[in-house]
């Protein structure tokens, strides 16, 4: 059973709006840290966006202004809000439990078309 999954990545043109959700299988998912990442071809992977359980967000200095993480505890799900896309956030999204150490899950392709 997979523990994250991601979805509503897709194809985008610059400027447009895309969310993506992540479905979490944890324990006490309420309290826990979420995060998403990204990877883009051939580059390392990298923190986007943080929510602890209380609700404190942090964002890479890349995505402040346009990106936004929020979660819903009664779904167990969190979101990651992205606008004003550009082509260089093109990459795969995943989101991550630091709890669940190096687990991750498929993750989600968003495409910026120029």
């Amino acid at each position: 059973q997979a523990l994250l999954v991601e979805s509503g990545g897709g194809l985008v043109q610059a400027g447009g709006s895309l969310r993506l959700s992540c479905a979490a299988s944890i324990s006490r998912f309420s309290i826990q840290t979420m995060a998403w990442y990204r990877q883009a071809p051939g580059k390392q992977r990298e923190l986007v966006a943080v929510i602890s359980g209380g609700g404190n967000t942090n964002y890479a200095d890349s995505v402040k202004g346009r990106f936004t993480i929020s979660r819903d505890n009664a779904k167990n799900t969190v979101y990651l809000q992205m606008d004003s896309l550009k082509p260089e956030d093109t990459a795969v999204y995943y989101c991550h439990a630091p709890s669940l150490h190096d687990y991750w899950g498929q993750g989600t392709q968003v495409t910026v078309s120029s």
